[in-house]
């Protein structure tokens, strides 16, 4: 593999660290912004849900500036709002500035779901591409170990340490948007929606310099091919793309449904709940960090291997185990099995889900709705995640513990025959022949099992 091909794909799926610190980081502040601000559980929700709610709106309208600004464009623009956001929202002085701040590098998460694992795809042999899009995965759980280690060290210096919380991601930010000046367009957008053949030649010549210009000449042409077909060129919402929307709204559908996202937002309290104290609670969480990166390392060694379906239903049935545990223990008053649980969970999604959502995404839709697909997909996604995220001190506060885990495991149950019946291969082919796998299953009404 051309090393150019990893230094873009890592740079560009740095992104998804600044989303993974972005959206944990907030775990080690929430309770003292509930104090500080007086916030009911209603309005705690909503403040903590914040970046969620900009992460909605970011991955709703993320396809636009992708397809009209450029894929490099587009995530020069994330590494900007995610260092305003960062700033501003460290230094707020009310309640709603701090929502606003918040909300402005959710924007940018919520366009990162969409423009880093697309252009990541684009660029990438079909050998490859599950690793390297996987990588912004990798980023996405790396951010979240950082935010959890940066929460311990900073818990102790005042009571100005969650403005530190929020503030150090400035850092990063800066050093991804400097980075991302030396990112190349993806040929494929310059094919697809630009029409010049011209640059695209040169950026693929510097993918893969040993490519000679007959094999890249038959390249374009497939991919103008697959850009020009009949309908290729209408919306998004068409019968004809039926199948690719839903296994996109699925995925992202069964990826909340899991509970993740309350989880890593809400992992200081749940351990309280289980009886730790709050210094070891948030040092339990470091652990989820820890225990999220091993196993994404684990998913990205094996998504080129085994395939995304396989990796589907080994974490269907880790989800289904740890979160059935979880709700016993809860239960059953046993507790002190809580973190051990969660921490299998966690590997289980690491290894399943996680490492699947954000590459299958980005290899279901053909060319021209690459991009729109991928929007649609996010903001399923985060549609449900700030609505979970909202709600869920309330749930917790209303109900068992254990009854919501339960939910949890029976919403699994569910994706499990999913995965079974609906959910095709991708692993090793080009995008374009995906493209026309899933226009065959649509046709046939049959879902291919690769």
């Amino acid at each position: 593999m051309n090393y150019r091909i990893l230094i873009w794909s890592i740079t560009s799926a740095l992104a998804g660290f600044l989303f993974g610190f972005d959206t944990v980081v907030i775990s080690g502040a929430e309770q003292t912004i509930q104090a500080l601000w007086h916030l009911t559980p209603i309005l705690h929700g909503i403040a903590i849900a914040a970046a969620l709610y900009g992460t909605v709106v970011g991955s709703l309208l993320g396809g636009y500036p992708t397809d009209h600004l450029g894929r490099r464009r587009t995530l020069l623009l994330i590494g900007i709002l995610y260092l305003v956001g960062a700033l501003w929202s460290a230094l707020a002085t009310n309640l709603s500035s701090f929502v606003l701040a918040r909300i402005l590098g959710g924007i940018g998460i919520g366009i990162s779901t969409v423009a880093a694992p697309l252009y990541i795809s684009e660029i990438s042999p079909p050998r490859y591409r599950g690793r390297l899009a996987g990588m912004f995965q990798f980023n996405i759980v790396f951010g979240i170990l950082v935010a959890y280690l940066s929460n311990a060290l900073l818990a102790g210096i005042g009571d100005n340490a969650w403005r530190w919380m929020l503030g150090v991601a400035a850092v990063p930010s800066l050093i991804y948007t400097l980075l991302s000046l030396g990112l190349p367009e993806s040929p494929r957008w310059l094919i697809a929606r630009k029409g010049d053949d011209q640059a695209a030649r040169r950026v693929m010549h510097i993918i893969d310099p040993a490519a000679s210009e007959a094999s890249i000449t038959a390249e374009i042409h497939e991919i103008k091919a697959a850009a020009s077909e009949r309908g290729s060129s209408a919306t998004l919402w068409t019968w004809k793309l039926r199948v690719p929307i839903m296994l996109a709204i699925m995925i992202a559908v069964f990826n909340q449904l899991s509970g993740i996202n309350a989880i890593l937002y809400f992992a200081p309290r749940i351990f309280e709940l289980a009886g730790l104290g709050a210094k070891a609670a948030l040092l339990q969480s470091v652990g989820i960090g820890v225990t999220n990166l091993i196993f994404t390392f684990v998913g990205l060694w094996l998504i080129d291997r085994l395939g995304r379906r396989s990796l589907l239903y080994i974490g269907s049935i880790g989800y289904i185990a740890s979160l059935g545990l979880v709700s016993w223990a809860f239960f059953s008053g046993h507790t002190g099995f809580v973190p051990v649980l969660i921490f299998a969970f966690i590997a289980a999604h690491a290894i399943g889900q996680g490492a699947v959502i954000w590459v299958y995404i980005s290899e279901i839709f053909p060319s021209r709705q690459r991009a729109e697909g991928q929007a649609l997909g996010s903001g399923t996604h985060w549609v449900l995640a700030a609505l979970l995220t909202s709600f869920f001190p309330k749930v917790v506060g209303d109900f068992s513990p254990g009854a919501v885990f339960l939910f949890f495991a029976a919403m699994m149950v569910l994706q499990l025959i999913w995965v079974k019946t609906f959910v095709i291969e991708t692993k090793g082919v080009s995008l374009e022949q995906i493209q026309a796998r899933l226009q065959i299953a649509g046709s046939e009404r049959v879902a291919l099992a690769g």
